[in-house]
């Protein structure tokens, strides 16, 4: 759906799938337009004049007020963003471009003979608006695929990292060093036109998310795997399966797994921090490599992408203490003395969601159709069914839902991916589908630099007439 189409359907409560005929509409055909780039160059002058329009109009409409505790809490619930690839509703989920996660599952279009989404095509949706085509998540996959070579200065910077250098430090540096290849940052020295800034974005963009798993794959080999070559890349392969083999996994299930996993953790909205650090420094017209860079810096905060990896640690303490097949009596007096120290039970509540995040039950889904009898995905269910009403009557907690983190690390463990520091990483080659179509259209609305106004107490008390 084109973005006004897309506000049009969301309020209505409506999902809808664009048929040939709106193709048409368009000025090109479905079966023969297949290049994401020729898409978005019918696409984006269409919703430049759309929102210079509205603007036009409605440049002066008030949209909420701020507070003193929104300004004191981390600007929670502040509307001050444009975020056009997903968002995120306290009640019912995260929507992209429209869509619920469900929806996505059964309509983006799948590897043969699987079950689960490509990425390509999240991609696709979430920088068009669209459900793509079979034939154009293909011309993704084969995009990325050509794309994927990583300049040797970064190879060797990989190889040469120190093994006690965590994942991630190691994840953004080496994003941080690809910007030796930015079109973007090329073309801005060379002069051109803000016009075109959003089409050099798309090429950084398609590059930087080509090479991801493959920077991903050697930090994994040589972290784990005694520095084994992470092999080529195979044409034929979709981008998730590449991932997997270059890791060094062969189970199918698990690919399944991965399409799903990197589906699912794309996006959430422009308000957390990886996505809103990612555009903030990218409005500073800093190329996408070191924008996305910045963006996995805040992800590998435990606050944040790091949540998984504090999730299973926290349930492996569970299992030592109380064994594999322990009873609901027991969970519940771990879940307590957990929360009488003073500690949290990770992977429950979430900034905004006030229900189960459906990224969590989507994962549960895969884990009853897959693992039904694994140790671990049982304590989890029981988890599940105990820790809300425990946070409920403990009064404090706004939201006792679990959210994705409560249940990624279970699955990932169950195909033999024990090492819990590097899952973040995962976390984020998956977030530059959703950061990296966000800032294409970034440019494309020449978004100025941010830069919000801030106060200080003393202000704050004058403008109250607080008198301490």
């Amino acid at each position: 759906m084109t973005l006004a189409r897309t506000v049009i359907f969301r309020l209505a409560g409506k999902s809808k799938i664009p048929t040939p005929a709106i193709y048409q509409a368009r000025g090109y055909a479905e079966a023969s337009n297949n290049n994401l780039k020729d898409v978005l160059s019918n696409l984006v002058p269409q919703q430049q004049a759309l929102v210079k329009k509205f603007r036009s109009n409605h440049g002066d409409t008030k949209v909420g007020h701020v507070t003193v505790d929104m300004m004191y809490g981390g600007m929670r619930g502040i509307k001050g963003l444009v975020t056009e690839t997903s968002v995120l509703d306290p009640e019912e989920g995260i929507r992209f471009r429209g869509y619920s996660i469900p929806e996505c599952q059964n309509l983006l279009p799948k590897a043969p003979g699987g079950e689960e989404p490509l990425p390509e095509g999240l991609f696709w949706l979430l920088a068009t608006g669209d459900i793509p085509t079979e034939q154009q998540v293909a011309s993704i996959t084969e995009e990325w695929n050509k794309r994927a070579h990583l300049p040797s200065h970064v190879v060797t910077m990989l190889n040469n990292f120190p093994n006690n250098m965590h994942p991630m430090s190691q994840f953004g540096a080496a994003i941080t060093a690809c910007n030796t290849e930015s079109r973007f940052a090329r073309a801005y020295a060379q002069g051109v036109s803000k016009a075109s800034y959003w089409e050099h974005v798309y090429e950084d963009a398609m590059d930087m998310i080509a090479k991801l798993p493959t920077i991903a794959a050697i930090i994994y080999r040589n972290l784990y795997r005694d520095g084994t070559s992470v092999g080529a890349i195979d044409e034929s392969k979709d981008w998730s399966a590449n991932f997997v083999s270059m890791l060094g996994y062969e189970d199918e299930k698990f690919t399944e797994l991965m399409r799903l996993y990197l589906t699912i953790h794309s996006d959430h909205e422009g308000g957390n921090v990886s996505a809103h650090t990612c555009h903030l420094v990218g409005s500073a017209l800093s190329d996408p490599y070191l924008s996305f860079a910045a963006g996995m810096n805040g992800l590998a905060g435990p606050l944040h992408g790091l949540a998984n990896q504090e999730v299973l640690v926290w349930i492996t303490k569970l299992q030592e203490a109380v064994g594999d097949n322990p009873s609901d009596d027991t969970i519940k007096e771990f879940i307590w003395n957990t929360l009488n120290s003073g500690q949290v039970v990770p992977g429950y509540g979430h900034a905004v969601l006030r229900k189960t995040d459906p990224r969590y039950t989507c994962q549960r889904e895969f884990a009853l159709k897959h693992l039904p009898n694994d140790a671990t995905f049982k304590i989890v269910g029981q988890l599940y069914k105990m820790v809300p009403d425990i946070l409920q009557e403990l009064g404090k907690v706004a939201n006792p839902w679990p959210n994705v983190d409560a249940h990624s690390g279970v699955l990932l463990q169950y195909y033999g991916m024990k090492e819990m520091s590097y899952y973040t990483v995962l976390f984020g080659v998956s977030r530059a589908l959703g950061c990296m179509s966000s800032l294409i259209w970034d440019r494309a609305f020449n978004l100025p630099i941010e830069r919000p106004k801030s106060m200080s107490t003393e202000g704050l008390m004058k403008l109250t007439n607080f008198k301490p």
